[in-house]
């Protein structure tokens, strides 16, 4: 199917509306309008390589997501038709790329779809949690409620990612100076000593040597290092995309030195969380399961929540199906079989993720405390190793002269 940017009266309000509608032709399109009550003033084809720059500069952020879902939920809580509903909050919506993506569901859900098949054509945009419990939402008749539940749980996710982030930056930070400073050393001090020991006619040390080797092969070869590097970060890159790739990485992630329990931490809120969101909102056991396994985003804990579930397929508990997963933390199937026990494995779950959140806080402020001590000290065996390789010939100098 083909888009179309259209402006048409509609019949009902005599407001002038401005949207985009799929069709296979101009005549569909238009013939489509017409079935919806409105009068097509200008029809277009959509323009590809707009929507291509549009794409490239107009990013949906979290945040964005968040105050439109919030904001649906406001107008549909207070009673507003849902496609009234949805062009009030596309017209107060600033980020364009989502203007799109609003505008397209409008005309979906005008055409005869329901919301969560029209959300479901974006799934770039609306994961699985979200699409969940807006079915949820829709059978059960709580839409509001769901939207406002897809919200929180958003704004939770964003907050622990945002901690995460925050506490990588520092590190990322200092690498970049220990760089820095090794580069600096490399193209500016180094070949100064190499000019001295050349006009005395004397040997360079081992280390001073090497140090001046690789600088000069960086400054004459640069383009060279270009393509490695490039090439190293394409096929890198690449590989990380290949299952096998995916599997080391999120091995890496869960067993790294000092952030390989954060990331545990991190991935057992996620599925605790989107667990309790999911229940509490009338998803079935299954169902809830085979989502949340999807949007752990690790295959390890997916993995080990894939055998879970086929175990409760089997007709087994989830607290005793959960229990020998390797990547699964204990305090979850301890928390679950409270649940399981008082019928309230959702409110447990919850507990279980506000635990793991709050512990993630308190780790991350441990690792920010430890981690700025151990980096000084590589910054300062870095700095001073190739210090020390400078000075090293030069005092071999003075002891020549000396002698």
């Amino acid at each position: 199917m083909k888009k179309f940017n259209y402006e048409a009266r509609d019949n009902a309000t005599s407001k002038i509306v401005k949207a985009t509608v799929q069709a296979e032709s101009e005549y569909a399109a238009a013939k489509l309008l017409v079935e919806q009550g409105f009068v097509p003033l200008n029809i277009h084809e959509a323009n590809d390589d707009a929507s291509f720059f549009a794409r490239l500069t107009g990013h949906i952020k979290t945040k964005d997501k968040i105050v439109f879902t919030r904001q649906l939920a406001t107008l549909i809580g207070a009673g507003l038709p849902l496609s009234q509903s949805l062009r009030t909050v596309v017209e107060q919506t600033e980020n364009k790329q989502l203007q799109g993506v609003i505008q397209e569901v409008i005309a979906s859900v005008e055409g005869g779809k329901s919301l969560t098949e029209s959300f479901g054509k974006h799934p770039d945009v609306f994961d699985k949690v979200f699409l969940a419990l807006l079915a949820a939402g829709e059978a059960s008749g709580t839409l509001d409620e769901a939207l406002r539940r897809v919200a929180a749980q958003q704004e939770k996710d964003a907050a622990t990612m945002g901690k995460i982030k925050s506490a990588l930056t520092y590190p990322i930070i200092v690498l970049v100076v220990i760089f820095g400073v090794m580069a600096f050393m490399l193209f500016t001090v180094v070949p100064q000593v190499e000019k001295l020991y050349h006009d005395l006619k004397k040997t360079l040390p081992f280390i001073s040597q090497v140090m001046v080797s690789t600088a000069n092969f960086v400054e004459n070869f640069w383009w060279i290092v270009l393509i490695v590097s490039a090439a190293a970060v394409y096929f890198g890159r690449q590989y990380l995309k290949t299952d096998a790739g995916k599997k080391m990485s999120d091995l890496v992630k869960l067993n790294v030195p000092l952030f390989g329990v954060m990331f545990r931490k991190l991935y057992m809120a996620r599925f605790t969380r989107t667990g309790q969101t999911l229940l509490s909102t009338g998803v079935s056991m299954l169902d809830m399961l085979r989502i949340s396994s999807e949007s752990v985003n690790n295959v390890l804990i997916s993995r080990s929540i894939d055998h879970a579930a086929t175990k409760v397929k089997g007709g087994k508990a989830l607290s005793a199906a959960l229990l020998p997963e390797e990547y699964i933390m204990p305090l979850v199937p301890q928390m679950i079989k409270i649940g399981e026990q008082s019928g309230k494995i959702d409110e447990m779950l919850g507990k279980a993720a506000q635990v793991y959140e709050d512990e993630l806080d308190e780790e991350i402020k441990a690792i920010s405390t430890a981690i700025e001590p151990i980096l000084m000290v590589v910054l300062a065996v870095v700095a001073g190793g190739m210090v020390g390789a400078i000075l090293l010939p030069i005092y071999s100098l003075v002891n020549t002269v000396n002698v």
